[in-house]
């Protein structure tokens, strides 16, 4: 029997004015499974995730979250539906500390467990537990990023959306985020990854689409397109054979 995605994207189609970034393109995440988008600077990657959160309009096609169709639905209530988004550039909030900023995080919850989930990001990140009474935009663009991955995961998601989070980030630090990429689709969240590091993506994926000039040109498992001639080409500075 055939499991239902959590998020199925119909023939989206994103513009921005008149320049039609996203072209109509089909994609699919399953239940725990962790699926990257990964391609070069505009190919429309981006532009992609902020049409399924509601950020950009949706110019045609639909998204299909949790089996019911929310294309064009506000990212605030995507959020309250288990659908999160890291992202690009990170968005934390300067003016507060670490804790603040993962309090604000759980601001859709009114549960008694969001002391103990802070502690859980603290444990995922012991660099911010160590620092959360510092303001956040005094932090490293590293700690930046573990911020803005634990406040999403504040909300309790079914489901993340990651921009890309190695960007700009020291290659230990880099290493790290994705340990924690790992260690959050383990414990069951899905994960759509939106990535310029095309192997570090590729090797920690289920699945894979290629994204060239808004439409998607490859995908299938994540393994067999780090062995492909053409994605290496195009992606690892590797010379197709």
């Amino acid at each position: 029997m055939a499991v239902e995605p959590l998020l199925a994207l119909d023939k989206l189609a994103v513009a921005y004015g008149g320049i039609q970034a996203v072209k109509g393109i089909d994609l699919h995440v399953d239940p725990a499974e962790l699926v990257c988008l990964i391609g070069a600077n505009g190919a429309g990657k981006t532009t992609t995730l902020k049409g399924i959160c509601g950020l950009q309009p949706v110019r045609s096609g639909r998204v299909r979250y949790a089996g019911e169709d929310v294309t064009g639905r506000p990212a605030f209530e995507l959020v309250r539906k288990g659908l999160a988004m890291v992202p690009e550039g990170r968005g934390v909030f300067g003016a507060l500390t670490i804790q603040e900023n993962l309090a604000m995080g759980a601001y859709t919850r009114k549960d008694s467990a969001i002391a103990s989930d802070i502690e859980r990001v603290y444990a995922l990140f012991p660099r911010l537990k160590e620092r959360r009474r510092q303001t956040a935009g005094t932090l490293s663009g590293g700690e930046q990023q573990m911020l803005a991955m634990g406040r999403a995961l504040m909300s309790r998601p079914k489901m993340l959306l990651l921009d890309e989070p190695s960007m700009g980030l020291a290659p230990l630090m880099v290493q790290k985020v994705f340990e924690t990429v790992l260690a959050v689709s383990r414990e069951g969240v899905t994960i759509l990854l939106i990535e310029q590091n095309a192997k570090l993506a590729l090797e920690v994926a289920h699945r894979g689409y290629v994204m060239e000039s808004g439409e998607v040109t490859l995908e299938g498992d994540a393994k067999a397109l780090l062995s492909d001639p053409a994605v290496r080409a195009a992606y690892l500075g590797e010379t197709a054979v």
